[in-house]
């Protein structure tokens, strides 16, 4: 006889102990970690939409440009579901590339200085429901790199603007590339502020990019979002994993 030691799907330890059965028969399992967000689990789900591959499978069709009921049609599961999915990963989203200043020695500012010297900062339009309810994409990147430093949504307001500057704060940056919008003029020293679209190629083609694989970005398009939390959080998951590389 062999036997098989129960995991827990989330940190996947085997201090597990039953806990009682579903009204269909099926047993249920507890995880006695004390540090593990699950609780309850199945080991076989009838409802495809609990499966953690499944899941899985519904943050990377949107990645990859899939609308909710794209993947609730492939998947063969609900709407809900697919954006019941997306939005428990909001806890797990950051705006500023962490891992970027990680590597950077807090206690050196030369070095911050030199690997995040210049930066490039430009915003982008989409919409929630319809297109008089404007959502912007604020965001900069390193100038010499192309790499993603932080974002933010909002309006195309200065106070938007201003919550991205403070993200960029430790990143020491000493020159800023942007267009004449005049949110920059009034809150970037004129020193430090280079205007031209000549200096911003990368950003306008990370703006290329975003548009053909992100639908929700799409200038002409028939996927939308009908909620802002629902449209952050589906930008936010493609920065966090291709921007920042952060895995989602």
């Amino acid at each position: 006889m062999v036997l098989i030691p129960v995991e827990c799907p989330s940190c996947q330890r085997i201090d597990v102990s039953r806990y009682g059965t579903q009204p269909n028969g099926e047993q249920r399992y507890r995880c006695n970690n004390t540090d593990c967000p699950r609780t309850i689990f199945l080991l076989h789900y009838h409802d495809k939409g609990r499966l953690p591959a499944v899941k899985q499978q519904i943050v990377d069709m949107t990645l990859n440009g899939s609308g909710v009921r794209d993947i609730g049609r492939v998947l063969g599961v609900s709407a809900a579901t697919v954006i019941d999915v997306l939005k428990k990963k909001e806890p797990d989203l950051v705006p500023v590339n962490a891992r970027l200043l990680r590597s950077l020695d807090p206690e050196q500012v030369e070095v911050i200085i030199r690997k995040v010297e210049d930066a490039e900062i430009d915003e982008m339009w989409s919409f929630v429901g319809k297109k008089r309810q404007q959502r912007w994409l604020w965001h900069a990147i390193d100038h010499h790199t192309g790499q993603v430093l932080a974002y933010v949504f909002g309006r195309r307001e200065d106070k938007v603007f201003l919550q991205l500057q403070a993200l960029l704060a430790p990143f020491g940056i000493t020159r800023f590339h942007t267009d004449g919008w005049g949110a920059y003029r009034r809150h970037i020293d004129a020193d430090q502020h280079t205007v031209g679209k000549q200096h911003m190629q990368k950003i306008e083609r990370k703006h290329t990019t975003l548009r053909a694989r992100i639908k929700r970005l799409a200038r002409k398009t028939i996927c939308f979002s009908k909620s802002i939390q629902l449209h952050d959080i589906v930008i936010g998951l493609f920065s966090n994993r291709f921007a920042f590389g952060r895995a989602v």
